[in-house]
């Protein structure tokens, strides 16, 4: 697990300095190694390439592991930020082929395997990554994300250079590019409390979508996908709702089937050289996970936190678990003062701004305090298993929807303000009231579940209106709607959640807070392969009575009854209470209408109608979420410098 940086210069000069600077920044995400190269080529135009690498030590720890690493036979080099858990497969066919290795390092089977296969190599591969290979034969600059996004990567070009690097923020700190506030990337962020890929906050900086590969050569940038969820043949352009045919298979057939695949993506995620721990919730997935080893007869150390304040507490579940199967259990106990004190270094620790990551931010930095570099975590199981309410709300809304489409226009108005007067308050009402109003601006249901701002309330807080900008991040939804249109309903919302949600919230926010502690989190739940043989399963054998059911029976029942049907809580914090409490003096200063309007956001954002959304909160109208996201929003532009 690294941070890495890259700079090609086209006719244009890469100072040593920058190079420098750049990798520097990226040492929270590797304290263990650091390297740099700056390469230049004559013909056929004058090129400068600079490679930087941050290295947390996890495959071996010698030497022979640093990075930028060259191939002597191809003179191919490499700057990798990831693990290939199949490694030791894909060595052992290269051997077979005649390749000889040097180190015990995954990076080098990653050199060795891309001279050998080109691009094809990415087929091989089962991990979490994000790499770059210069290839001086073909003055070509090849990068690539993994299937499912869990290591990011971001790339920019300023005038002559092109720059990639595991952090947005290395980026504007070259000074290369102009730290301005992307408006799609805003419009992101205000509707979901994070922005979408491809764009982020920071202008002209876009983000590498999973399962992409990226190519500069002689000044041309080219994108291509070499991996989704779904193949590209089942994507359609229309929007009908069709529905597999669910007679094929049983589901009890579909459970053997998933067992093993659930065994060997946990089995292969245990490739380290250092110990491997397990973040222990005590909830279905987590819990999956320790069972799933027990009955590999591992014995994991698992690491869980417990809050002094018991209605705060999960210590009886994790408990739980670690009694059953007889786990080296830790359990780091903390006050919510000792959470409320991390907020500060979490706020300095995002890389890009969002509303969930917090959390996140303290239990890497609780668990790397007890001595863990490694650990597994059951995220993704929601997404993969329709572990959501959203798996049975979002087709009823898309039911609702279609009705709603054959109402006459002129009627549409009237019934939308008579529902919302009329019906019981209520969450799932609120969205099919939201979902009236917001006719025609909606790409999807789906999105209405996830939103932050609706289309109308984000109107009221910006300045300005580009449509383009609106086409823009339509049409990105739009992109990922038509990959899923022709799965059924339940596993369209999984595939939705799996490229939006997950992707953009969670997986982000897990990866730039457990490396600002230079921590590395792993996620068996959505090894690639896995994720794509539970979504080609009907969507109604997911959501049928247990709580992610497929899962569940995959452990042939192995869990107990308390953690199946417990209620789902995540790891969650009163920040409702403390907004009102110990964080009010520090949130009202910056919502004002006067500090938003001065400020770096002032161009953009309207500070009356922040300081109403503040007021609102205070009066029990609005969630703590949306001016908790705006205080995020405003505090990471003063960080980072970053202005409208």
């Amino acid at each position: 697990m690294c941070g890495i940086f890259g700079i090609v210069g086209r006719n244009a000069r890469v100072e040593p300095a920058v190079l420098d600077r750049a990798t520097r920044s990226l040492a929270h995400r590797g304290p263990d190694d650091s390297g740099t190269i700056l390469l230049r080529e004559s013909a056929p135009a004058e090129l400068e390439i600079g490679l930087g690498n941050r290295r947390l030590a996890i495959l071996d720890l010698s030497p022979l592991g640093h990075q930028p690493m060259r191939d002597p036979q191809s003179g191919n080099w490499i700057v990798y930020n990831g693990e290939i858990y199949n490694f030791g497969e894909v060595r052992k066919e290269l051997e077979f082929a005649g390749v000889e290795f040097r180190s015990h390092s995954d990076t080098e089977v990653l050199l060795k395997a891309y001279a050998r296969w080109g691009e094809q190599c990415l087929d091989k591969l089962r991990g979490m990554f994000a790499f770059a290979i210069w290839d001086p034969r073909r003055q070509r600059l090849l990068i690539a994300r993994d299937p499912m996004g869990i290591k990011p990567l971001y790339y920019t070009q300023s005038g002559g250079h092109f720059l990639f690097s595991s952090e947005a923020r290395t980026l504007v700190g070259t000074g290369l590019i102009s730290p301005r506030i992307d408006c799609a990337g805003l419009v992101n962020y205000l509707t979901f409390g994070s922005a979408y890929d491809p764009f982020t906050l920071i202008e002209g900086v876009h983000a590498l979508p999973p399962g992409h590969t990226l190519t500069w050569e002689d000044g041309a940038v080219k994108l291509s996908r070499y991996w989704d969820l779904v193949d590209d043949g089942a994507e359609v352009k229309s929007s009908a709702i069709s529905v597999r045919d669910e007679s094929s298979r049983d589901d009890k057939e579909a459970v053997a089937h998933l067992e093993p695949l659930l065994e060997e993506s946990v089995r292969l995620q245990l490739v380290s050289d250092v110990p491997v721990g397990v973040f222990l919730s005590g909830g279905i997935d987590s819990s999956a996970l320790v069972s799933i080893l027990s009955r590999g007869g591992v014995r994991p150390s698992t690491f869980s936190i417990v809050f002094r304040e018991s209605e705060f507490s999960e210590a009886a579940y994790s408990r739980l678990i670690a009694q059953k199967f007889k786990t080296d259990h830790h359990e780091i106990t903390v006050a919510q003062g000792d959470f409320l004190a991390a907020i500060p270094d979490a706020l300095r620790a995002m890389d890009l701004p969002t509303l969930d990551g917090v959390n996140t931010y303290f239990v890497s930095r609780e668990t790397r305090g007890a001595g863990v570099k490694v650990a597994l975590s059951g995220l993704g199981g929601d997404e993969v298993f329709a572990g959501y309410s959203s798996f049975r709300t979002v087709p009823r809304m898309e039911r609702f929807g279609e009705i709603w489409k054959h109402i006459p226009g002129v009627l549409r108005g009237p019934l939308a303000a008579i529902f919302a007067a009329v019906a019981p308050e209520n969450d799932r009402n609120r969205k099919l009231a939201a979902l009236a109003r917001e006719n025609g601006r909606l790409v999807h249901p789906y999105f209405l579940s996830r939103m932050l701002f609706t289309a109308g309330q984000r109107d009221f807080l910006l300045r300005s209106h580009d449509a383009s900008v609106a086409a823009a991040v339509a049409g990105s939804q739009q992109m990922w709607l038509n990959r899923a249109a022709a799965l059924d309903p339940v596993n369209r919302v999984s595939y939705l959640e799996s490229r939006c949600y997950m992707l953009n919230t969670l997986l982000r926010d897990a990866d730039f807070m457990s490396m600002s502690q230079g921590l590395e989190v792993r996620v068996p739940l959505i090894d690639h392969q896995l994720a794509k043989a539970v979504l080609e399963l009907p969507g109604a054998w997911k959501v049928n009575g247990t709580p992610k059911k497929l899962l569940v029976e995959a452990l042939a029942g192995s869990l107990p009854d308390e953690i199946v049907h417990r209620r789902k809580r995540g790891f969650t914090m009163p920040f409702d209470k403390w907004m009102r409490g110990e964080l009010r003096p520090e949130i009202e200063a910056v919502l004002t209408t006067q500090k938003i309007n001065e400020g770096p956001l002032g161009g953009l954002i309207d500070g009356k109608q922040v300081a109403q959304v503040w007021r609102g909160f205070l009066d029990g109208k609005v969630s703590w979420s949306r001016p908790w996201s705006l205080y995020v929003l405003e505090r990471w532009c003063e960080m980072n410098s970053v202005v409208a």
